[in-house]
């Protein structure tokens, strides 16, 4: 079995137009019900202020499939650490024995998660985006504008974070990094209603995006809410928007933004609205139907995310370990 470290990883797999359409193709297929996709097995680790999420699907035309492991831990920064961790098991569908074992700390997971934020943008954020606003100033929040850029221009950021000092540390690093203006903001009102592409990215449990907030010509992009305790958009809200959209609609309803409209009595009488990626991206049509609609889309991360992104890792890491190997005089790895 091939085993694959993290730095190793790194090297070969990035935010790219080409890791892009690997995802969006995973959305379509698991649109077009190609896709054996599990429940998300979820571990709460209250103690610590942590959590564990399995995750796993076989996509039908590919020759292997993942489990995937996943961690947040939220007291880690403190302690020096990252938050997210994990690794991923690659399973040969024919036989169902493991062949590759990746252990990139979450990297992974990281890079589809923000690559789904692109592609959610892609579709549903307004063509042209004066200002991006984005709650949360961690390492995911800097993923999702940098993906941002494969499929919008923008120049002008507003970040808000619980930690003011957090958020400026963030504002000053990423400007920087993505050659774009970051301010911030002390109140979440103050981002949501300043801009025309929101994106969340925070592990609350309590509702910070607000009916009152919500203004024509905005589109949110939703994906913190991951566990059923999670919530970040409240469900009021639900009313306002004149699209949502979801990952996966079953998986949406147990552990995404729609699971607390549900749960509240707004999902149902506004259900009419609801449609997936994947059939947004395969009929391009259903896209964004106008400057003035308010969009959503609730994003929980899916198994198939993870199936397609470590394909395409696996593929490009032994591609370039035969090309390392032949540079050295072997004609096969060990």
């Amino acid at each position: 079995m091939d085993i694959y470290q993290e730095a190793v990883i790194r090297q070969q797999i990035g935010l790219t137009e080409e890791a892009l359409l690997v995802i969006e193709d995973a959305f379509v297929k698991l649109a077009q019900n190609q896709v054996v996709m599990p429940p998300v097995m979820h571990i709460d680790i209250s103690d610590y202020q942590g959590e564990v999420d399995v995750k796993s699907a076989y996509i039908k035309g590919l020759d292997k499939f993942v489990i995937k492991q996943s961690s947040g831990f939220f007291n880690n920064p403190k302690k020096g650490l990252p938050s997210s961790g994990g690794l991923m098991i690659v399973i040969d569908a024919t036989t169902g024995f493991p062949c590759a074992l990746l252990l990139d700390n979450g990297y992974l997971t990281d890079i589809r998660t923000a690559l789904a934020g692109a592609i959610s943008a892609k579709y549903l954020a307004p063509k042209k985006i004066n200002k991006v606003g984005v709650i949360g100033a961690g390492n995911q929040a800097k993923l999702q504008l940098e993906a941002l850029k494969l499929v919008r221009d923008y120049n002008e950021v507003i970040v808000h974070a619980r930690d003011l000092q957090k958020a400026e540390a963030f504002a000053k690093t990423v400007s920087k990094q993505l050659d774009c203006k970051i301010s911030v903001a002390r109140l979440v009102s103050q981002v949501v209603t300043n801009v025309d592409t929101l994106i969340t990215t925070t592990p609350s449990s309590i509702p910070f995006v607000m009916i009152d907030d919500l203004h024509p010509g905005l589109h949110i992009t939703a994906m913190g809410s991951d566990a059923p305790y999670k919530n970040e958009v409240d469900a009021l809200a639900f009313d306002r928007f004149d699209q949502i959209v979801c990952d996966d609609i079953n998986q949406c309803l147990k552990l995404g933004e729609c699971h607390f409209a549900d749960k509240n009595g707004f999902y149902q009488k506004n259900e009419h609205k609801v449609t997936t990626l994947g059939k947004i991206i395969n009929t391009p049509k259903l896209a964004r139907q106008g400057d003035e609609v308010i969009t959503l889309c609730d994003l929980t991360g899916v198994g198939a995310q993870d199936t397609a992104i470590a394909n395409y890792a696996l593929k490009r890491l032994q591609k370039t370990s035969k090309v390392e190997a032949s540079e050295l005089g072997f004609s096969h790895l060990l």
